[in-house]
């Protein structure tokens, strides 16, 4: 919605759920924008778009689910010669950092690394580097971790405490503390990149 209200461009918007597709063309609706936005549901390391069909590709905190470099080189077929991409990834701000957080880190994302060691994959896969940025703690805190924590005994009580949601709400919560106390170690960084 904010590239819709903010660019005049013609916008992709691809996701496997199909709900969360149904609530973007809603909002597309109600902001007049349904001429501008399309929806497509599919997998990330499956798209169907022709090669060479893109401006920009846009991922936000997804792009783990198939890996940084196989995301990178993947989605490079669909970007036109000069074409941008955009990620976030979770990457270490420093090259040191205690063990608890390397080990959390290294065992729930294998392919986490140092800014540097991400700027060189991003190379690797062809493309040119142009800024890079971690998200500020206000990210992290107020618009991702508070609402899940906000939420916690919602999500159980519709759910019925099922053990496989307790489960999950108290990785939630685990995450969180984890942050509170590292989080001068680690952040998502946005990284941006341009087509060789």
């Amino acid at each position: 919605m904010l590239f819709a209200k903010n660019t005049a461009a013609q916008i992709t918007a691809v996701d496997m759920l199909p709900q969360f597709l149904e609530t973007l063309m809603k909002k597309a609706k109600e902001n007049n924008l349904l001429d501008r936005i399309t929806a497509k549901e599919m997998l990330m390391d499956n798209l169907t778009f022709d090669k060479n069909s893109f401006d920009v590709i846009w991922s936000e905190g997804a792009i783990y689910n198939i890996g940084f470099e196989k995301g990178l080189s993947l989605w490079r077929n669909y970007l036109k010669d000069n074409g941008y991409i955009a990620v976030s990834e979770i990457s270490w701000l420093i090259d040191t950092r205690p063990e608890e957080i390397q080990q959390y880190w290294v065992n729930a994302y294998p392919e986490i690394d140092t800014i540097d060691n991400k700027l060189s994959v991003i190379e690797k896969c062809g493309y040119t580097s142009v800024v890079h940025f971690a998200l500020d703690d206000k990210c992290w805190k107020d618009n991702y971790y508070q609402p899940i924590l906000e939420k916690s005994e919602e999500f159980l009580k519709k759910y019925n405490y099922a053990d496989e949601v307790k489960e999950f709400v108290e990785a939630g919560k685990v995450e969180a503390d984890l942050y509170n106390r590292f989080k001068d170690y680690y952040s998502y960084v946005f990284y941006i990149a341009k087509k060789k």
